[in-house]
């Protein structure tokens, strides 16, 4: 048996990196996977995965989760899927880095959206349908960026925005516990994505910066983030609520 046996969870952003493996491991711990993606063709990928190895997944892309009407359709097909939602993984992100004064207006408000609007927008759709369940989980993916600045990159839009997504898990579970809603947020270290590997390249100097602020000196892997995230959604972590773990290689112990 899993440890998400018959709870249907909503992934957002399953089209790869860290949401393809959220969508993977949470299947194999029992869970009905609604993922959504505003990329079409891998997010469909990603349902063959999860369906190859055994799992039970529907897809629901393009969508653009910082689109509110868009955020609650959304929202809407996932509960219908399955019957109703359980949990939300608030994983989805877009974002911008740059330093100040040169990071420009624009660059703020795409990041504010893709980092702080969506799992506003998809958590405040999905309430009512945990409330109806009689309880649920909502994991909300927030970053050590929100506890710590960073040299490298420059990230005040991202710590801004994942400072914020932090303050507002823990009201998400101040309002949630008389309705049996747990909220948790997760501030993950720097994680090898597709992502990473593609801003990076072969820029072994930036890459020393930012694992050169952990205590492991590496990269995480995806699963030793969504692994936790699993836990978290689970009935084990049922006494968890209003935290913020941090999963980031000791970089924000000193």
């Amino acid at each position: 048996m899993g440890t998400l046996d018959e709870k249907t969870v909503l992934i957002t952003g399953t089209a790869g990196g860290m949401g393809r493996v959220a969508a993977l491991i949470f299947a194999r711990e029992g869970a009905k996977v609604v993922g959504c993606d505003i990329q079409a063709e891998p997010n469909e990928e990603t349902v063959e995965l999860v369906r190859g190895a055994g799992g039970e997944m529907t897809g629901i892309a393009p969508s653009d989760l910082s689109d509110p009407r868009q955020a609650r359709q959304v929202v809407e097909e996932a509960a219908a899927a399955y019957g109703g939602l359980d949990v939300v993984y608030n994983n989805a992100a877009y974002l911008r880095f740059g330093p100040m004064p040169d990071f420009s207006v624009d660059d703020w408000k795409v990041t504010m959206a893709g980092e702080l609007d969506m799992p506003f927008l998809v958590s405040k759709f999905a309430w009512p349908h945990l409330v109806r369940r009689g309880g649920g989980v909502i994991i909300n993916v927030a970053s050590m960026a929100g506890m710590i600045a960073g040299r490298v990159p420059p990230m005040v839009a991202h710590g801004a925005a994942n400072a914020g997504v932090i303050g507002m898990t823990r009201q998400f579970a101040l309002e949630g516990a008389p309705h049996g809603i747990r909220a948790v947020a997760i501030s993950p270290g720097p994680v090898l994505s597709p992502a990473s590997e593609r801003d990076l390249g072969d820029d072994q100097a930036a890459r020393d910066a930012i694992t050169g602020k952990t205590l492991l000196r590496r990269f995480a892997r995806p699963e030793e983030v969504v692994e936790v995230a699993a836990f978290l959604a689970s009935d084990r972590a049922s006494y968890i609520t209003g935290a913020n773990i941090p999963v980031d290689g000791g970089a924000t112990a000193w």
